[in-house]
């Protein structure tokens, strides 16, 4: 073949080729058009004005991502940028108030009897060891969680945006990761400690004087933990275990369902720990600044023999029954001189 046929017959089908495609039908030709059926911008605006629905397809497994706009989410998020916000510092507020005025009027429970010298072992390591870590994790929880509730309000325009954006991404590392030891701590806590916080009749005792809180001079009889410390025992128990559940469902929101069920999942775990945090400031006032030698006991393990007379007097008694009556025993078979 010839350059020139060869040039002729191209010629022919590239003209061949326009006649074919001049010919489709128009209809043809939009349904190859990409963008044919896209949302347009206007149109997520009308959405977002009249809160229609509006979703797209997804090559995912989470059929989910592909809403674009979902009215019921704006009801969640007006929830939890404005109620959740004003719980969450409500209730911090009422009990830091509440700790100061019960300081100014009640003034710190003093040990009356003074220290005696002579200590008794309250805790052992490990169960200050679980202690400690499950208060460790439960402050960086509660203070990253804030963050996420009240920062982009309170603390961005101290900060700024840098430094709240930092803040921001590790304390969501933290909140993420810290949860682990949290929940194994708890559980740490809960087999050690389950014995002791059973309620009893002398917890109704304890609670009618007011835990000798409200009177200076009264000191009603209490064991190992008294009803006071079993109130916050199954506080952190039942709020931890919901806030560990939830928090699982946060972390892994495949788990939790419909985006409606993860929202719900939100909103429980955000309310559950303000509220647990109100209890937690209370419960770390009376150990520290409310309680004198109150410290000691998660300190360094022991504490004063008349500390333990004056707050936990049958558990002060059944440990020093304890301790004589080896000795006791000893004397009663030590035959005689």
């Amino acid at each position: 073949m010839t350059s020139r046929a060869f040039a002729a017959a191209m010629v022919a089908l590239f003209a061949a080729v326009a006649l074919l495609f001049s010919a489709m039908p128009e209809t043809m030709a939009q349904q190859v058009t990409p963008t044919a059926s896209s949302v347009q911008e206007d149109e997520l605006l009308r959405a977002l004005q009249t809160g229609e629905n509006v979703s797209g397809r997804v090559s995912i497994p989470d059929r989910q991502a592909g809403e674009l706009i979902k009215p019921d989410n704006k009801g969640w998020a007006d929830l939890s940028q404005g109620t959740l916000q004003t719980f969450a510092v409500g209730i911090l507020v009422v009990a830091l108030i509440g700790l100061a005025l019960f300081y100014f009027i009640r003034g710190r429970i003093a040990l009356e009897g003074g220290f005696s010298g002579r200590s008794i072992l309250r805790f052992g390591w490990f169960e200050r060891l679980a202690h400690w870590m499950l208060a460790s994790t439960f402050i960086v929880l509660a203070l990253t969680g804030l963050n996420l509730v009240i920062g982009r309000a309170v603390i961005l325009p101290i900060v700024g945006e840098n430094a709240f954006g930092t803040l921001s991404s590790w304390g969501k590392i933290a909140h993420n990761y810290l949860a682990w030891p949290f929940m194994i701590s708890l559980a740490i806590v809960f087999v050690l400690w389950i014995v002791h916080n059973i309620p009893g009749r002398i917890d109704l005792e304890w609670i009618k004087q007011g835990g000798g809180f409200m009177k200076k001079g009264v000191h009603p009889p209490a064991k190992k933990f008294n009803a006071g410390q079993k109130i916050v025992f199954w506080c952190v128990v039942l709020g931890g275990a919901a806030m560990s559940y939830t928090g699982v469902m946060l972390l892994f929101p495949h788990l939790a369902g419909t985006g409606a069920d993860w929202q719900f999942y939100q909103v429980v775990h955000a309310v559950v720990a303000g509220l647990l945090s109100a209890v937690i400031l209370g419960h770390i006032y009376i150990g520290t600044l409310g309680m004198e030698g109150a410290f000691d006991a998660m300190g360094k393990g022991e504490v004063d023999e008349n500390w333990a007379e004056q707050h936990h007097s049958l558990w002060a008694r059944e440990v020093k029954s304890a301790a004589v009556s080896p000795a006791k025993s000893d004397e009663a078979i030590a035959p005689a001189e």
